[in-house]
């Protein structure tokens, strides 16, 4: 990834799509331009701008309020994301969910001034059938904000749980060790882990800002990975091995973690981000640790989780009322900067969830 001067660079190549504004007198989109290879360029991305839909008989018309980022989206420009979806090619609108207001109902099950979240697309309109496809849900009045379900209250927080509890199987006092600590999901299973379960939780992130916020947010000890021998931090942090490491980076830190596992240990594959961009895949070549050490390796996809929607956004919602979860999102306003909010991620500029306010919080909702 670029660090410094370069990174600063590459992003503010973004600046000019960024000042692009929207009014509502049309529908704006971001199209894919070309596939990206490495980083998404800004010559990856299309603009481009039609007439507000109307919706037919059993359509909602929804007017996007924020939407969220993540890393798959780099492969949905590529043509590569495996969501059951059909694949994006040049000239398709970008896939991504958001939160956005029914403003026009003719459905029966849809009433004007509703707020969902579910799959909108990198467009500030939408037409929809609101089929089961799209996964759109209602946001329920709860006293917190809406920009809540593009991320904490959205798929990012439902991959948190689903990987931390189903996966993970936490228990009250085991060294845990977690990568990407600082990113979307990372900031969410470092307090769910260390508040909820009472993990001991050593986190991972890149540079002393970084380190110091998931000090915060419930990691007990920091490695910075820019600039410390990760190896040695871990022999240093966990003498005595880790029962359970939940990776969202891949590569050579999770081929560390494995050679440390103690007995029974369980390794939540959640993204292997530093994976990405490669030319060639990484290998491990020492998963045999697992057999050695009666472990467990699982990796999940958050669709395979949906059906436990409503109670996982319950214990998330109650857990930020009582203070044992606090929601980091990194919002970047304006719907010109979606292309650059999404490199963010690729240089691990963000921190916490990364979302776009396309037009911020609704006057008022149902």
């Amino acid at each position: 990834m670029a660090t410094g001067a370069s990174q600063a660079q590459a992003l503010s190549a973004f600046d000019a799509l960024a000042e692009r504004q929207i009014d509502d007198d049309a529908n704006y989109q971001w199209r894919i331009a070309n596939r990206p290879y490495g980083n998404v360029v800004p010559s990856d991305f299309a603009w481009h701008a039609e007439d507000i839909p109307e919706p037919a008989e059993g359509e909602v018309l929804l007017r996007t309020h924020y939407l969220g980022l993540a890393p798959v989206m780099r492969f949905y420009m590529q043509g590569i994301a495996n969501t059951g979806d059909r694949q994006l090619r040049p000239g398709d609108i970008i896939h991504g969910r958001g939160v956005a207001q029914v403003v026009k109902s003719r459905h029966a099950d849809w009433r004007e001034g509703e707020m969902v979240q579910g799959q909108m697309g990198w467009q500030t309109y939408k037409v929809s059938k609101m089929s089961s496809q799209e996964k759109f849900f209602r946001m329920p009045k709860n006293g917190l904000p809406a920009a809540l379900g593009a991320g904490v209250l959205g798929m990012t927080g439902l991959s948190a749980h689903a990987g931390l509890f189903t996966c993970g199987n936490p228990k009250e006092g085991e060294r845990m060790v977690l990568s990407g600590a600082a990113g979307g999901v990372g900031s969410m299973v470092s307090q769910m882990a260390a508040n909820v379960v009472g993990c001991d939780v050593v986190g991972m992130a890149g540079g002393p800002e970084k380190c110091a916020f998931i000090s915060e947010h419930g990691c007990s000890a920091a490695i910075d990975y820019k600039a410390e021998d990760i190896e040695a931090k871990l022999d240093e942090l966990r003498p005595d091995g880790i029962d359970l490491y939940f990776d969202n980076v891949g590569g050579e830190t999770l081929e560390a973690c494995l050679d440390r596992l103690r007995m029974n240990a369980r390794i939540v594959l959640c993204g292997s981000i530093s994976e990405y961009t490669r030319d060639e895949p990484f290998k491990l070549s020492n998963y045999t640790r697992l057999r050695a050490t009666d472990s467990v390796m699982r990796g999940f996809f958050v669709y395979n989780h949906i059906d436990r929607w409503e109670a996982v956004m319950d214990d998330l919602a109650g857990w930020i009322s009582d203070g044992r979860l606090k929601p980091v999102q990194d919002i970047e306003e304006g719907f010109g900067a979606m292309p650059r909010a999404l490199a963010n991620l690729y240089y691990g500029a963000n921190v916490g969830v990364q979302c776009c306010s396309v037009r911020g919080e609704p006057k008022e909702w149902l």
